[in-house]
Order: structure tokens, then sequence, then C-alpha cells
């Protein structure tokens, strides 16, 4: 057995006295681990649930304008009454040829049902012989089958008017502008007197509705919190014309595609705005619930050092200093989410610094 010499021992007691002074004295604390539910502000856009701008199907003039901006309207309420005299005409023309063609149908049965009993009759005499000849029998036959043919040909004609007729009192309604939803007329383009219809171009732009007492709010959802999108889930916000009042929509329809340029996803969500406090082209702040799928690493604030180089924190292993590169995530009070080597209870500096160099000694004043 090897034994140290009487004048090497108060060396070797001087040498551990030196590395004793030289470890740096720090405060410590453990890394934790827990469920990590937050919410983030993101800026949001209110839009109608449905909005259409109304055109005239039909060239016209505008006789009459029954609304104005502002005003509520019901699903099928007269909007925008139109005149066109040669749509009238049209009408006129086709109700004619319809009743012509009745006419001459109720004509020709009516000789069918004559021609038909001179048959029955001439018909029933051939039974006795000698009573008439088979040829005035052949006649009357022949002129049965010209009468039908005569009926069905003007069944015909009578279709075609009818659906002539249809047509012209199709266009004819189209005279009359209405309401396709409930909601309220948010622009007025025409006045009495003014020419619309498809070859009037833009300028036929008559009014907009828009459904006002339920909304889409549209948010733009940044990809790393994609996860915590849910169908159905309720999302508060608020608006700057009611800041002391809290608004909520239900997620409805998520847009499943990132947007290259923004690396966001558009999500919207149905709002309900019985009372009319909220309008279109409002910009709310909507509080996004954000939920990790796992447990998230917390670490203190003051523990994260970041330099030119890197983002590290500074674990004690074995009384000496490791480096230990992490990222910054979100924040939870005083504790910062961060992703990195580290494991649930690891020993770390509470206060880093990059003056604690790699492999340093490390002298614990206290933990965590």
């Amino acid at each position: 057995m090897r034994h140290h010499s009487p004048r090497l021992r108060p060396l070797a007691g001087l040498i551990f006295l030196l590395n004793s002074l030289d470890a740096q004295p720090v405060e410590v604390a453990k890394v934790e681990s827990r469920k990590l539910d937050r919410v983030i502000v993101l800026p949001g856009e209110l839009q109608p649930f449905q909005t259409v701008v109304l055109y005239s199907r039909v060239a016209g003039f505008v006789e009459e304008v029954a609304v104005d901006r502002g005003c509520m309207v019901q699903k099928g309420q007269l909007l925008v009454r139109l005149t066109a005299p040669e749509i009238t005409a049209q009408v006129a023309e086709a109700e004619s040829k319809v009743r012509s063609a009745k006419s001459q149908r109720t004509e020709a049965a009516a000789k069918l049902s004559a021609n038909q009993s001179i048959y029955d009759q001439l018909k029933s005499a051939s039974a006795t012989e000698g009573a008439i000849s088979e040829k005035e029998l052949i006649q009357a036959q022949k002129a049965v089958e010209a009468s039908q043919a005569s009926v069905e040909s003007l069944d015909s004609v009578v279709l075609a008017a009818d659906s002539s007729l249809r047509v012209a009192m199709q266009m004819e309604q189209y005279l009359h502008v209405r309401a396709s939803f409930d909601g309220v007329i948010t622009e007025r383009m025409i006045h009495p007197g003014a020419l619309v219809g498809p070859s009037a171009g833009a300028a036929s732009a008559m009014l907009k509705l828009e459904q006002l007492s339920k909304l889409r709010l549209l948010v733009a959802v940044p990809e790393t919190e994609y996860t915590s999108v849910v169908p159905g889930a309720r999302v508060e916000f608020t608006v700057p014309a009611h800041r002391s009042r809290k608004f909520f929509g239900a997620v409805a329809r998520i847009s499943h595609s990132v947007d290259t340029k923004t690396r966001s996803m558009l999500v919207e969500l149905d709002v309900s705005n019985p009372s009319g406090a909220l309008a279109p082209g409002m910009y709310p702040e909507v509080a996004w619930p954000v939920r990790r799928p796992g447990d998230s690493l917390l670490v203190p604030r003051t523990s994260i050092v970041t330099t030119t180089e890197s983002t590290f924190v500074i674990r004690v292993r074995n009384g000496k200093a490791e480096w230990v590169n992490v990222r910054r995530g979100v924040r939870a009070g005083d504790l910062t989410e961060v992703i990195g080597d580290l494991r649930p209870g690891d020993t770390i500096v509470r206060r880093g610094s990059d003056e604690i160099r790699e492999g340093a000694p490390i002298q614990v004043q206290g933990k965590n």
C-alpha cells in the first residue's frame, strides 16, 4: 500500500483548499414539469355571416326603391320595383297564344267527339248486312284518326305556349327585387329613374344586403399553435367599442392550410349578434386558448443565458457547470418554458451567466 510522505500531506491539503476557493458559489433551482395552458392575444376581423350585392337580372328602369341604408329587412320582402314595358308586352302576347292554342284544342276535341260518335253509329249499323257500305265505315274511321292527330298536335302547341308564358312571367317577376335573407341594407346605389340590368355593367348594382344577427370572426392562428385549434371551442374576445364587455364565438370552420407568407392558418368562429352590438369591419382582440399536447419544462427566467452565439441554461452535474442549449418557449409567471436536453428535477443555476464557464467547479449555496 502506498503512503504519502509526511512532507506531501500539507501540499495536498493546500491544493484542496485552493480548489474550494475557486468553486463559484451559486443558488440553484430545479427544472419543473407541468401542463401548460395559456392564452395569447390574436387580432381578428368581424365579417357578415352572409353578404350579397343585389343586381337586376333584366333591363329596366327603377320605379320604386322601398328601402334605404340601415333598413332591417325580412327574407322575401320587396326592395326594388322596376318597370320594363317590353316584358309586360311579352307576357300579354304569351297569354294570348295560350288562349288561342287552348281554344283551337277545344274545337279539335269537339270535332273528334263528333267524328267518334258518327263512327260508332256506323259501326253499330254495319252489323246489319247491307245497311251501310264498307267504304263509309272506313271514311268515318279515317276522320276519327285525323281528329285524334289534330288534338294531339294541339296538345303540344298548348304545352309550348304554357312554357313560353311561364318564362315571360318569370321575367316579369325579376322586375320585383326581393331580399334573399333576413338582414340589413348597408349600401344603396340607385334612385328612381335609373336604368339597370345586365347590360348596364357595374352601375347596375342596386343594394348591398348583409346578415348581421350572426357574424363570422376570422382569426389567423400561428402555425406553432395549430394543435390548439379545437372545433366547437368557445373563445373570448373584446372590441374597442366595448372594452369592458366580453364576447364569445365558437370555432366553426378551419382552413387546414397554412399561409406561406404569414405562417398562420385561418380559422372562422360563429358569433351570435342579436343585439347588434358588433358590426362587420371591427377588429377584435381574441383571447386564444393554447393547450400543449404534453407537459412543458419550466425554469426561472433568470436561469436562461443569451449570447450572440447561443441560448442556454447551466446545469450542475457532479459539482461542475454544464451548458445546455435551449430554446425559449412561453412565459408562465416567473417561469419560462424551455425546449432542450433537460429532465424534470435537473439542478440548474438560478442566475445564469456566461462568466460561469463550461466545466467550472460549482459550490451550491441553496436549492429550491
